[in-house]
């Protein structure tokens, strides 16, 4: 019983998921599949009004004035009614999947954004956003064409060879069989070339490389600035690069692959009729009814050639299918992976010291834990500063405390509650970052400003402004508080940035403020500055700050220590330089390095 269940549970995949997809609208989806079936029933009504037209002229041949001409004439008014009820029914059937189609498109982009919006933030920091931007505007984008398009159309290709082999061996079993002869062929040759090992792998590579490119594209774009100022290309963008090598490399070998069995697909589909003379020279050596038999040779040569378009939209359909199904995985990886758990019984908080309790942390897909056994206790209203080499997990912690991850083992906890119990909108609100990459939006300063909190007033905003040391700067602009970042050649230095995405945090007036290397590209009179407005951002508040200046933090209240993903030492400052460990070599370096100057020569020597 459990296996059933276990079992019924699955998520489908493949042509199963796609169909699950297209059904999510089933009246209609029902009523366009019956349409397109019955349309492509009536698309062979003419043919057989052409049959029974010949029929008639060689059943009198030579005396055409014995010819019934009003039975011929309503054969011909039969062929034109099968084209107008072909015509109306497959227009009927798009109708109808369109509707479902943008009905679908509809549901799937709002549950993808959904989704997202419930994944931990760190998930956006790993994938890539021109990945996302791909799936969402072109992979769900491919599903809309395939309900509206494709699908009527698969269902009439799998429609069109059923009605089409039953008049092939209804009007003559022999003719018939010659044709499904070179049918049969044809397929073969199809099938060998769409199921072979390598097409499904081949497909996903290829659906990988386009991601790849996405994504180095939108950071070549973003970085257009730094590689044009160094006289760069993109051959020496070398991400980009390396996918445009890699694209290259995996689909000139997959398409030259496929040059053998479509040409020779090609050859079959358009030339059945060969297979048809062989068999006509027989039949007609040994018959005895010449006008019977010349009807009927007539009537195939004439409707053989059909086959090919039937078969070209049999292979058009599984082509379009594959990458379909390529983009549909995609979405269905992103869509399968784990939302932060919400709490059933959601907590507040009323005091705000952070404790990690034995926290242990793996990023996803590695084994290879980022953190291990990392405890410490940052106190209210308190520095608490994290210093360490370079990849030793600093940030790791900092993004755990907002649940950009959520820990693999042991806890973290605010004011007693673990963060597990929190409402990620209550969480959100009581934490503020300040990271070294600053992402201002193409909008005014005052709305930049404004989004730590949209109910801030125009005078919360400008204040929150002042104290980040910015409103000098920001009043000599063209607007002022409303000039666009971006437009008109208006752009903001890297400190001013910062001093912008402190005021956010300001404004937004958290009582726990993260400060993740926020100064390591600043200018000594930007630094100065962003110190200036750092102590107004940190008075009273939980502060957790990152740092590789350690000048900075000597006051802090605690010191914690992170190499290679452990806490090795925690203390004050002069208690961490009477330990003479790891902290106390790190504040050597750092002094040595500040004391250095360089005489003329190009050397390097001490003050």
């Amino acid at each position: 019983m459990n296996q059933k269940k276990s079992s019924a549970a699955k998520p489908k995949t493949g042509m199963a998921r796609l169909m699950e997809l297209a059904a999510t609208k089933k009246p209609l989806m029902v009523s366009s599949i019956i349409l397109s079936g019955l349309a492509s029933v009536a698309s062979f009504i003419p043919y057989i009004a052409i049959y029974f037209v010949v029929k008639e002229v060689m059943g009198v041949f030579p005396e055409f004035e014995n010819l019934k001409l009003q039975r011929t004439i309503g054969y011909g008014w039969l062929a034109f009614g099968g084209i107008m009820l072909n015509v109306l029914l497959y227009f009927a059937a798009l109708v109808c999947s369109h509707l479902a189609a943008f009905g679908t498109l509809y549901e799937l982009k709002i549950n993808f954004a959904s989704h997202l919006a419930g994944l931990p933030l760190g998930f956006h920091m790993l994938v890539g956003s021109g990945k996302l931007r791909k799936i969402m505007d072109e992979n769900i984008e491919k599903i809309e064409g395939f309900i509206a398009h494709q699908l009527p159309d698969l269902v009439a290709s799998f429609v069109a060879p059923v009605v089409m082999l039953v008049i092939l061996l209804a009007v003559d079993w022999r003719f018939g069989l010659a044709a499904a002869a070179g049918i049969v062929i044809a397929l073969g040759i199809q099938i060998k070339a769409y199921g072979n090992d390598g097409a499904k792998a081949m497909m996903e590579k290829y659906q990988s490389a386009l991601e790849d490119m996405n994504n180095a594209s939108v950071e070549y774009v973003r970085g257009i600035t730094v590689v044009k100022a160094f006289k760069q290309t993109v051959y020496s963008f070398r991400r980009m690069h390396s996918a445009i090598k890699e694209y290259t490399r995996m689909v000139i070998p997959y398409t030259l692959s496929w040059e053998n069995y479509m040409s020779l697909f090609h050859t079959v589909i358009n030339n059945i009729y060969l297979f048809l003379i062989p068999v006509g020279i027989l039949i007609g050596i040994n018959t005895s009814d010449y006008s019977g038999y010349a009807a009927t040779f007539i009537f195939y040569l004439i409707f053989v050639p059909s086959i090919a378009s039937v078969l070209m939209k049999i292979m058009y359909v599984s082509t379009g299918g594959m990458q379909i199904l390529g983009g549909v995985e995609r979405m269905d990886e992103i869509l399968q992976a784990p939302q932060l758990s919400l709490p059933q019984n959601p907590k507040e908080i009323s005091s705000h010291e952070i404790v990690f309790e034995n926290v242990a942390f793996s990023y996803f897909g590695q084994d290879a834990q980022a953190l291990s056994h990392i405890s410490f206790r940052a106190e209210e209203n308190q520095i608490t500063a994290i210093v360490g080499p370079s990849g030793g997990g600093k940030s790791t912690i900092a993004h755990l405390i907002p649940r950009f991850f959520d820990v693999t083992e042991g806890r973290i906890r605010i004011g007693g509650v673990d963060v597990r119990q929190m409402r990620s909108e209550y969480l959100m609100e009581k934490v503020s970052f300040v990271f070294q990459d600053v992402f201002l939006f193409k909008q005014s300063i005052m709305d930049n400003i404004r989004l730590g909190n949209q109910s801030a007033t125009d005078e919360q905003v400008i204040a929150a402004a002042k104290a980040a040391q910015c409103h000098e700067f920001i009043e000599k602009l063209p607007e002022k508080y409303h000039t666009v970042i971006g437009t008109k050649g208006v752009h903001l230095s890297g400190g001013e940035q910062q001093r912008i995405a402190i005021a956010r945090a300001i404004v937004k007036d958290s009582p726990i403020v993260l400060l993740d290397e926020a100064t390591a590209f600043s200018d000594p009179e930007n630094e100065h500055l962003i110190q200036q407005a750092f102590q107004r951002l940190m008075h009273g508040k939980t502060v957790i700050m990152i740092a590789h200046r350690l000048s900075t933090i000597r006051s802090a209240g605690k010191i914690v220590v992170v190499d290679k993903g452990r806490i090795i030492e925690q203390g004050r400052h002069e208690e961490l330089l009477a330990k003479q460990g790891k902290y106390f070599d790190m504040w050597n370096v750092y002094t040595k390095a500040i004391d250095w100057k360089m005489d003329r020569k190009g050397m390097k020597e001490h003050a």
